[in-house]
C-alpha cells in the first residue's frame, strides 16, 4: 500500500510541475518558411507565455508568435511567427526594398535577402500595436499585408525564448 501512495504522489507532483511549466512555456512547431534563415519549417521552439506580463515589455527585434483571424487548411485560426520591427509611436516605411524606422535605414543582418521587402508608405504604429515582419521577406505574410496590419499586443501568444530542435541548431533568444 505504501508503494501505491508513493506512485500517486509522484504522478501528482509530475502533473503539478507540468501545469506550471505549460502556464509559463508553450511548445510550438514552426509551420512556415517566413522566418528563414532564423527558423525553418519543422523547428521546435518554446515560447515564454509570461514574457510581457511578468518579465518586461516588447522590444524591437523580439521574435513573437501571435494569433490571427486567418484560417489554415483545416479552417483553424492561424498563428504567425514574426520579428517585431516597430513599437507604438514608431514610424515605419519601406523604400527601395529597405526598412526605415523613424527615418533611419535599418541594418537587418537576420533577413534572408537584404533589400527584398518591397515598398510601403510611412505609417505610425498605433498605441497597443506592433509592426512585425518575417525574416524571409519574399515569403512572409506580415504587417505589410492589409489582412494582418499592425498586430495588437493582446494577440501575442508569447516570445520565442529557445529553439530545441533540430539539436544542431539549438539556440536561446
Amino acid at each position: 500500500m505504501k508503494t501505491f501512495f508513493e506512485w500517486i504522489k509522484a504522478i501528482l507532483i509530475a502533473v503539478v510541475i507540468g501545469i506550471l511549466i505549460l502556464t509559463f512555456i508553450k511548445p510550438i512547431v514552426v509551420q512556415q518558411s517566413s522566418m528563414e534563415p532564423t527558423f525553418y519549417e519543422g523547428d521546435y521552439i518554446f515560447l515564454s507565455r509570461q514574457a510581457y506580463t511578468l518579465f518586461g515589455h516588447v522590444e524591437r527585434g523580439d521574435v513573437v508568435v501571435f494569433h490571427t483571424e486567418l484560417k489554415d487548411d483545416e479552417a483553424h485560426d492561424k498563428n504567425l511567427i514574426k520579428r517585431v520591427i516597430g513599437l507604438p509611436g514608431d514610424e515605419v516605411e519601406i523604400k527601395e526594398g529597405y526598412v526605415y524606422l523613424n527615418g533611419e535605414k535599418q541594418e537587418e543582418t537576420y533577413v534572408a535577402e537584404a533589400g527584398m521587402s518591397g515598398e510601403m508608405e510611412k505609417i505610425v504604429v498605433p498605441e497597443g500595436y506592433l509592426f512585425a515582419m518575417g525574416d524571409n521577406r519574399i515569403a512572409s505574410l506580415d504587417s505589410r499585408d492589409v489582412r494582418i496590419g499592425c498586430v495588437s499586443q493582446e494577440e501575442i501568444l508569447g516570445k520565442v525564448i529557445i529553439r530545441i530542435f533540430p539539436f544542431d541548431r539549438f539556440k536561446t533568444f
